[in-house]
């Protein structure tokens, strides 16, 4: 009897997994526990196995497929045996070299009803590519959102005959002219064209670029913020802190006896330490906007931006205001590895309360950080650089000073009490020596 392997639920936060890429094709044996697929939630990278030995009779979705959990993703079975059609809609088995690349998924794919109209219309790049191919936009079916014909259906129907107009560009641009084709009538197609030929030291104009498909993290993050440009209103401060003292204990923690394991500690782990214990002072920015409410913290879910292999991830440190700062710093180095050895679970990578961007490494001293949200704030962190003040004497030196740049939803917090939380940040991260003897 066919089995059903379902997207399987990735921890408490995850409605949905985006199929990176299939390991299996439809016709090979599998057995409990073969990977079926890799998939990415918007923070991690998780294995889907296969719950049942057999053959793969079907495989449901496409790679690039956003698949809500708990759905069937592949059919397992024995070799012949017949899928129930009333359960699921899919298209005959067939080589997967005949089926368009766009809609390959090892074999079977899932059907749409065949459109009769264009609905939506064609995006720009389409319209381009199909004047540029002479392919009528009225026989192409519809891929994009919402019935709409997007570049890749243009690319799918490249086997359609060359208007004239078109054919002469490309034979033009290509400098070689067929006679006759493949098509009826020995019409020229598009395959029929041949290479380039380049004569010795002529130029040959080439377009000389890479699209790219937004998929996996890089798609999740880009809805993501845009979800926080468009829902959200937006402003962010910024403001120096004295870095003297930072640096200073930097220098006598790599100093400290190695036993007592502070080597590793970071201005950066200074930084969040700093934040978290000032964000106990301010439950307005420890907090999330709901819409019609806002939901305030008695814990601080410290979220940590971090750059991975994948695309940005924010682990999660739970209840960081009641760490030590060793604790902290081994805390978010554990964290940081795993996201970026992508091995971090979804729960790890979800629920934070305020997170804190780190580019100083990178040399930036200020930016404009964008709310993960539904947190109401965000906090950037720049280079330390030298900055001219004027010390007891009236004499102008040249100190050490922390790049901090806060951005708030002014839906939930007002500018006043942003100031006020990054005012006393600042007077924190100077004192950082009496803080950490709290």
């Amino acid at each position: 009897m066919a089995h059903e392997v379902l997207m399987p639920k990735q921890g408490n936060t995850v409605e949905s997994c985006i199929i990176v890429e299939w390991n299996v094709k439809v016709g090979e044996s599998v057995e409990v526990g073969t990977p079926l697929c890799s998939t990415e939630t918007d923070k991690s990278t998780i294995d889907v196995e296969s719950t049942a030995s057999g053959t793969v009779l079907a495989l449901l979705y496409a790679e690039g497929d956003d698949v809500p959990v708990m759905v069937p993703i592949a059919i397992i079975g024995e070799p012949g045996e017949q899928i129930n059609r009333s359960k699921i809609d899919i298209e005959e088995e067939k080589p997967q070299e005949q089926i368009a690349p766009t809609a390959v998924v090892a074999s079977a794919v899932v059907t749409q009803p065949e459109p009769t109209t264009i609905a939506h219309g064609s995006s720009p790049r389409a319209r381009f590519s199909a004047q540029e191919r002479g392919i009528p936009l009225s026989s192409l079916g519809p891929s994009g959102p919402k019935g709409r014909i997007i570049e890749r259906d243009v690319l799918a129907a490249e086997g359609q005959p060359l208007s004239p107009v078109a054919r002469e560009a490309a034979l033009k641009a290509q400098g070689a002219i067929p006679q006759s084709g493949s098509g009826i009538g020995g019409r020229v197609l598009s395959g029929d064209l041949a290479a380039p030929v380049r004569a010795e030291g002529a130029v040959v104009a080439v377009q000389d670029y890479e699209d790219v498909p937004l998929k996996g993290i890089r798609k999740i993050t880009a809805e993501r913020m845009m979800a926080s440009i468009s829902t959200t209103c937006q402003f962010t401060m910024t403001a120096w802190a004295d870095a003297t003292a930072l640096k200073r204990l930097r220098s006598e923690f790599k100093a400290a006896r190695p036993e007592l394991g502070l080597g590793a500690i970071t201005i950066g782990d200074l930084v969040l330490y700093a934040t978290a214990k000032t964000l106990g002072e301010f439950p307005s920015l420890n907090a999330h906007f709901l819409g019609d409410s806002i939901r305030r913290f008695t814990a601080v879910d410290l979220g940590i931006a971090t750059d991975t292999p994948k695309g940005l991830l924010v682990p999660v440190l739970r209840h960081s205001d009641h760490m030590s700062l060793k604790q902290l710093s081994d805390g978010a180095k554990t964290l940081i590895t795993k996201a970026r050895e992508g091995k971090a679970q979804p729960d790890e990578l979800s629920g934070s309360t305020f997170t804190v961007s780190n580019v100083g490494a990178f040399g930036i001293e200020g930016f404009t950080p964008v709310l993960n949200i539904p947190e109401v704030a965000i906090l950037g962190v720049g280079a330390i650089t030298l900055k001219a003040v004027e010390d007891a004497d009236g004499d102008v030196v040249f100190v050490d000073h922390l790049s901090l740049s806060l951005t708030v939803d002014h839906q939930a917090v007002d500018g006043a009490e942003a100031a006020r939380f990054l005012r006393t940040l600042v007077q924190n991260i100077k004192s950082i020596d009496l803080l950490l003897a709290l």
